[in-house]
């Protein structure tokens, strides 16, 4: 007994631990966003007060409200036609054989490890051939084919472990493919697919070098992190809480997604797929 309280003991020292590190750079940045600017800027020091100017001001000069709109629309774009496009071809694996299946998984392994910067100058010249430059299509294209690996891994994943049983009942019953995964399997993937979705928004939100290179003289299709790059870059040396306040403003959007979804994100990644 006594051993297995100091074990769980260190356990929760580790995690509190872990977690100290983790908030320690998120909580510096957002004191120093409260922070007048003849404050002292260094170290992890509380704020003489609250001055929200830094995030008008950040917000203003800036012009975060078009980023935002470009990395809302082109993150749902890639999310949806991804996750579409996964849980089909997904489902469409779950019925072949299993060698087929896994040449078919070896093949688009090589797309999951393979590092996209390799292919980024590729890219480049497709969309300068294609006259898609300096657009959101741009961005959306690509990513949704970096992501269809991982999506398909995923959801190939959770389709193995439906009970062959459970898809043969409802042929029995009269069911086509199209309708067992619609009213079937879906709603029991529905924990995958939401963590799924959550995990590819999170990715493309956070995606730098694509726009870097691919959208670099169109300010309206340029997505948060680059415009945080560019903002950054100009205002570091002589404002600093006002290049905090920019880079909350940037995080907030996925801080509340994680607050909001943080339950059915590890419901998903820890549950079965099916109910004893």
């Amino acid at each position: 007994m006594t051993h297995y309280v100091s074990g769980k003991a260190a356990a929760y020292g580790f995690l509190i631990l872990g977690s100290l590190i983790a908030l320690y750079p998120v909580t510096s940045v957002l004191l120093l966003s409260f922070k007048a600017p003849d404050e002292k800027l260094s170290g992890f020091s509380l704020p003489r007060g609250i001055h929200w100017d830094n995030y008008l001001q950040a917000w203003t000069r800036g012009g975060f409200l078009q980023a935002l709109t470009a990395s809302v629309i082109v993150a749902a774009c890639v999310v949806t036609v991804t996750v579409i496009l996964a849980v089909s071809a997904a489902y469409g694996l779950s019925q072949l054989r299993r060698p087929i299946v896994l040449a078919i998984l070896g093949i688009l392994l090589i797309g999951l490890v393979m590092p996209y910067e390799a292919t980024i100058i590729s890219l480049y010249d497709m969309m300068r051939s294609l006259g898609l430059l300096n657009s959101l299509t741009a961005l959306i294209l690509p990513q949704i084919a970096m992501s269809l690996p991982f999506g398909i891994f995923w959801m190939t994943a959770f389709f193995a472990t439906v009970p062959p049983a459970l898809r043969e009942a409802a042929y029995t019953d009269g069911a086509t493919r199209l309708q067992t995964l619609r009213f079937i399997l879906i709603p029991l993937a529905f924990p995958a697919i939401a963590t799924l979705g959550i995990l590819l928004f999170l990715f493309t939100w956070n995606e730098f070098l694509l726009p870097l290179v691919l959208v670099p003289d169109n300010k309206s299709a340029q997505t948060v992190p680059l415009v945080l790059s560019f903002f950054s870059g100009n205002r570091r040396n002589s404002e600093p809480p006002v290049t905090a306040a920019a880079a909350v403003l940037v995080a907030l959007p996925i801080l509340v997604m994680y607050v909001v979804l943080q339950r059915r994100m590890i419901q998903g990644i820890v549950s079965g797929a099916t109910k004893e």
